[in-house]
């Protein structure tokens, strides 16, 4: 027997090492939009495979919906609010909505980092925040304008070898 379209493998699912922000040529994580692509309409559940060197967004927090991340394989560093914390295989994030706490995940090790990723969609009204990325914000209709504000530790949010790059230029 065929096994049904909701059984499938990440590796079938994943998209294109092509993700990058409008404008800028940063590539980012690798992703498997997993829920979506197995018909899941509430929940949003991405694979994301994130080379050394790369991050998996520009830092942001969201207004209304929560985010969950598990480390399923490699040492990143999850960037909180400007400050990194190191991470091993098994550790679980939470960002709950509405914190205004900002964050991305960043791989500066030479190894590949495999992280679930798994958060609401479609939530009415959701907005995000990109403290580090006010330039950015201007392009998008969504901006959490009034999110809570936080201070910012000193790491600029950049993964070490897009740091080195943007030295040299």
């Amino acid at each position: 027997m065929e096994r049904p379209e909701f059984i499938r493998h990440w590796v079938e699912l994943e998209g294109p090492d092509d993700s990058h922000y409008k404008g800028d040529t940063e590539l980012l994580s690798i992703g498997a939009p997993v829920g979506r692509l197995l018909g899941l309409t509430k929940l949003g559940i991405h694979h994301e495979r994130l080379l050394p060197g790369r991050r998996t967004s520009y830092p942001h927090a969201e207004s209304a919906e929560d985010e969950f991340i598990f480390v399923i394989e490699g040492h990143p560093d999850a960037w909180v609010d400007g400050h990194l914390h190191p991470l091993k295989p098994g550790d679980c994030i939470a960002f709950p909505s509405g914190t205004g706490i900002a964050h991305t995940f960043i791989n500066n090790t030479s190894d590949e980092v495999r992280l679930l990723v798994i958060g609401e969609t479609n939530v009415p009204g959701a907005a995000i925040k990109y403290p580090l990325h006010p330039d950015f914000e201007k392009t998008r209709s969504d901006i959490w304008e009034d999110a809570p504000r936080h201070a910012l530790g000193p790491h600029d949010g950049l993964p070490d070898m897009l740091r080195a790059v943007k030295a040299k230029s």
